[in-house]
């Protein structure tokens, strides 16, 4: 495609950054605020179905103007850039390549426009990391399902109209479209969290929803292979949230160390921030490519587990050791809530729990490479 297209995508996206995200930031964490206006915008301006065909109301510009969109998120709110990607790639997405003509047609252009809000119903109060430990089932009764069960941490869930839900049926899994709707379902508390203030975080409930099977999203019973398939393109994607807020606590110490004074000169002439400025530039640099090299592989179709592994396990570290090293440099100020420079490191903590944790990363990392090397693969 064009890189012209991407460039001017860019240009757009921060301009409404700026003008839209940058000013309620702030709000966004101090009171937990989910700006759903701004949210149900970002639908007009094409950014909720950013890879969605434009026959069903998207923009088809790939993962690659996902990646932009999250990236400048990012910079600005985190927070904002978590719901994003929770409702276009782990949702929209997820449902468009996986789910029937039917259903594309009904769904997918609301959930492109922003008239709804989408979420991805996986995590259960008992099952974490180990995700296809559901207890969530979906019955088989004539020519219908019965849903009962419930989901826990599902960013969105306060607001969302649509839900992609994961149950068990019998020894397997299925993919189902849920509506807030839907007689049955229910929300439960909205959740108060550490850091990602503003992405609204909730628990979903499900008591004798009666699906048909126009419902199910994919194949029966095949919903295992739905949740694995989507795995790494939301793992390179969800990387660029942390790409930008990495490259914000960058700036804002770049900035500081010129202002701030000691002992009569900027702290930018002192040695040891020295050190850390070009250490922090050099690990966002190392993280950044990362996260475009795995998204090329995902536009080439030649992705690999460890590849997307990697790509959110070193952006999501480095995002906190910048955030940190941040806080160092703004010293006292830092450490202030005024300053903004403590939300980021509370906002890039998320980073190495969410879409699999860090350990989890690490050890499918290390499975690949082990499974490679006994297949006679060398390490590209």
């Amino acid at each position: 495609m064009n890189e012209d297209i991407y460039v001017e995508l860019r240009k757009n996206v921060k301009e409404f950054v700026q003008r839209e995200v940058e000013p309620i930031s702030h709000k966004m964490d101090e009171e937990d605020y989910f700006p759903e206006d701004v949210f149900r915008k970002m639908g007009e301006m094409g950014y909720l179905g950013i890879t969605i065909p434009e026959e069903y109301g998207g923009a088809g510009l790939g993962y690659m103007g996902q990646a932009i969109i999250e990236e400048e998120l990012g910079y600005s709110s985190a927070s904002l850039a978590l719901s994003y990607g929770a409702h276009s790639n782990l949702t929209l997405d997820n449902l468009y390549r996986n789910g029937s003509k039917e259903q594309k047609e009904e769904y997918v252009p609301k959930l492109s426009s922003g008239k709804w809000i989408g979420s991805l119903g996986l995590t259960e109060p008992s099952s974490g990391s180990d995700a296809l430990n559901m207890k969530t089932r979906a019955e088989i009764h004539e020519d219908h399902y019965v849903l009962n069960g419930s989901k826990t941490y599902i960013t969105n869930a306060p607001y969302s109209e649509f839900f992609l839900v994961y149950a068990r049926t019998g020894d397997h899994y299925t993919a189902f479209s849920v509506l807030s709707t839907d007689e049955g379902f229910s929300r439960g508390k909205k959740f108060s969290k550490m850091g990602m203030r503003g992405s609204p975080t909730g628990e979903i409930y499900f008591d004798g929803i009666k699906l048909d099977k126009s419902r199910i999203v994919g194949k029966e019973n095949k919903g295992k292979e739905i949740i694995l398939g989507g795995l790494n393109s939301e793992r390179v994607v969800l990387s660029f949230i942390f790409v930008g807020l990495a490259r914000r606590a960058l700036e804002e110490s770049i900035r500081y160390s010129h202002e701030r004074k000691q002992f009569g000169q900027s702290l930018h002439s002192f040695e040891m921030i020295q050190d850390k400025l070009a250490t922090m530039y050099t690990e966002y640099k190392c993280s950044r490519l990362l996260a475009y090299d795995a998204l090329k592989s995902i536009e080439e179709d030649s992705m690999d587990v460890k590849t997307a592994a990697a790509s959110i396990l070193y952006s999501a570290q480095v995002s906190e050791r910048i955030c940190r090293e941040a806080i160092q440099i703004h010293g006292g100020n830092g450490y202030m809530k005024d300053s903004g420079v403590e939300r980021l490191l509370r906002d890039a903590i998320l980073g190495q729990i969410g879409a699999g944790t860090t350990e989890i990363r690490k050890k499918l990392i290390a499975h690949s490479l082990i499974r490679d090397f006994l297949k006679g693969k060398g390490i590209d």
